[in-house]
């Protein structure tokens, strides 16, 4: 078994090793939380120009006019779809680090485990010498007491 400076050791490097990994995983999830307003604010823009382009038509609209509200909305369809695959791809970075920081937390745990029950053997080994000195003291004593 590794002595408990060592296992202290790598219990502080796994916990800087935690730190990060959360940091990037926190930057991670306020990626996706951004993209994903960003889509919101995409499809609040198609929907406003939908109604626009109905609103025009019922006004009476050039075909040049409407020629440019259907290509204006083709190109925010295609912004929304390029904005869903940005999220699909920060969401499967954010499950990658989630993924990590749970294996450095389930290490650094681990670590922790080991210098408790390291401590623990080594507490129960000084109460087992501390009964072994007390013993052999009360046998002294009765010893020299028969003399």
């Amino acid at each position: 078994m590794a002595n408990p400076s060592a296992l202290e050791t790598l219990i502080d490097l796994a916990q800087r090793d935690s730190d990060a990994i959360a940091k990037r995983l926190g930057s991670a999830l306020k990626a996706v939380e951004e993209a994903e307003q960003k889509l919101v604010m995409l499809d609040g823009y198609r929907d406003e120009y939908v109604r626009k382009l109905d609103a025009a038509q019922m006004a009476g609209i050039t075909p040049f006019a409407y020629h440019n509200f259907v290509a204006f909305i083709g190109k925010l369809d295609n912004a929304i779809i390029g904005q869903r695959e940005v999220i699909k791809h920060a969401q499967y970075k954010a499950d990658m680090e989630k993924k990590a920081w749970q294996e450095s937390e389930r290490k650094r745990l681990s670590y922790r485990t080991l210098n408790e029950r390291a401590a623990s053997e080594a507490l129960a080994l000084e109460n087992k010498r501390d009964q072994k000195l007390m013993d052999d003291h009360a046998a002294r004593g009765a010893r020299y007491k028969q003399r």
